[in-house]
Formats: structure tokens, sequence, C-alpha cells
């Protein structure tokens, strides 16, 4: 009754099978532009993480005072199975940026008040303003995956969101913002891995929530969602580009590279700065054992 009532949407019984075909249509959606050709790697197999990573980095800084200048409005949305690697390739994005300028979004769960407005409501309100970008870890999907999943929403609710979400995105591009959305696919072996290394690692073992330890259960229920959400959202003006994350280092490189190419931007050019004279005035300090120091504790 639900696949009647989403418009007839393809369900595949093989998560893999559906993450291949998307990968594909993404690839034929994403053609690079801009440039993609100073950014980009593409065909190569040997590479230095660290190498590869620095420069992609300083493209980010030119992309970041491109959207600065233009006035531009970027949404990136960031979403896919626990522990496929979203909020490292987010923090490697981020980590060179002004966060003035990109600014990460992770929405906790909605209170009472906030599950009485409309469902985009709390999204909407952190959409940028010009010269922002936003990246969304995890986004308005939680409806179309984990609520959908553990029936944390009504079936009218989601119902509503699969048809109501395409057309909120497009209101979105209409309005001058470029909305670019990731799906990170982790096979469920890689993801076996990372949960064992969770559990084992202190300071990784909050990174484990009761949520994703019960989302083992509905592996298969997680599945037929993405597919059905990707049915109904995959769309021309939207495109999903679905990232194979099963290795970490190449899902950010490629997922950098590939968001240097959706926006066309050129390298401006910087102002020259010069250092003024440090004022070195004559100036009576306090005593310096005034002062609370921390303890050196590392020398």
């Amino acid at each position: 009754m639900r696949r009647n009532r989403l418009a007839g949407a393809r369900v595949s019984s093989n998560a893999k099978e559906s993450n291949e075909e998307h990968r594909h249509n993404g690839a034929a959606n994403g053609s690079p532009i801009g440039s993609a050709k100073s950014a980009g790697m593409g065909g190569l197999k040997k590479f230095s993480y660290k190498k590869e990573l620095r420069r992609l980095q300083v493209e980010l800084v030119k992309l970041q005072e491109w959207i600065r200048h233009e006035g531009l409005r970027v949404v990136v949305l960031f979403e896919g199975r626990d522990a496929a690697g979203k909020g490292g390739a987010i923090k490697r994005i981020t980590e060179t940026l002004n966060p003035r300028i990109c600014r990460v979004v992770a929405l906790g769960t909605p209170t009472e008040r906030e599950k009485s407005q409309w469902y985009f409501q709390r999204y909407v309100a952190e959409l940028p303003a010009a010269g922002e970008m936003v990246l969304f870890d995890r986004s308005w999907y939680n409806r179309a995956g984990v609520e959908r999943v553990m029936g944390f929403c009504s079936e009218a609710g989601y119902l509503e969101f699969m048809h109501s979400c395409p057309e909120f995105e497009r209101m979105l591009i209409r309005s001058g913002i470029v909305l670019v959305k990731y799906w990170f696919s982790v096979s469920d072996e890689e993801q076996e891995r990372r949960f064992r290394e969770r559990i084992q690692n202190p300071s990784k073992r909050w990174k484990l929530s009761p949520m994703d330890l019960e989302s083992r259960r509905h592996w298969a229920d997680y599945s037929r969602a993405k597919d059905e959400m990707f049915a109904m959202t995959d769309t021309r003006q939207a495109p999903w580009h679905v990232v194979d994350a099963d290795d970490k280092k190449r899902a950010r490189l490629n997922v950098i590279h590939h968001l240097l190419s959706r926006i066309e931007y050129r390298e401006l050019v910087p102002v020259k700065l010069k250092l003024p004279e440090l004022d070195r005035r004559k100036y009576t300090r306090p005593p310096i054992h005034e002062q609370n120091f921390i303890p050196a504790v590392f020398r």
C-alpha cells in the first residue's frame, strides 16, 4: 500500500545494487564545471592523501572568498549510513575555512514545540544569508530515514514529506540557493568494522548512540527507506550524489573535489597585507605573579 501511495517508488531488494545505480546517475548529472580542472584529481590512482588534501583545502579557501565576494548562498547536505564518514568529510572541508562564512548545522532531537511546527521550519531558520555556506550534518531527510524506520513520524507525515520535499528543494533553488546533496554509501562489512573500532576506542565511543546500535536491527528497513527516498527526491534540479565511502580518505578527497566542481568560481586577487609597526610605548604592566597561570605540566 505504501509503495502505491508513493507513486510507484521503485524499491531495490539489494541496497548495494541501488547504490551502484545511483553512483552512475550521480556521475552523469555531476559533470565538473568552473575550476574543476585546477582543483581536480580525475584519473589519479596513486596519491598522497595529505598533499592532495592540502591542495584541495587551498581551493576551498578560494571558493569561500568567491562565495563571500559574490554573495552566494550555498547549502550542502550530508546524509548516509551511521559511521559512513560524513563527520570526517565535513571536518576536512571546514578546518581551513572561516566559521563566519562556512558553518555546520547538526540539529538534535526536535522539541515538543518544534514537533508542532511545519516540518521544514527549523531547517529554514538555518539556511544561509548572502555570502555564506551551510553544511548540514544530517538534514530534513531525517524524516525519510530514521523517523520513518523507527516510527517517530506518522504515515501521513511521512507521505507529506515525500511529496513536499522535491518542491521545497525546487523553491530553494529558484530563490538562488546552490543546493548540493551527498549520500555516503558504506558496505555492511565496513560499517561493522567501524562500529567495533568505536566500541574499543574510548575517544570515539561517544559516537555510538543508542539509536546507532538499534539501527543494526533495521539494516534492511534502512535500505528500503533509502531507495524509496531516492526514487522520490533524486530530481533533475537537486540530484543525489553518492559517495563510495568504504575508504574514508578517498571519500573525503572525492567529496571536496566534487563540491569544488559544483560552483563556478575564480581566484580573487588577495589584498596585500602589511604589518604595522608594533606599539612599543613604555607601559608598566601589573606584576606577572598576580595572574593565574595554568600548571605547566608539559614542558
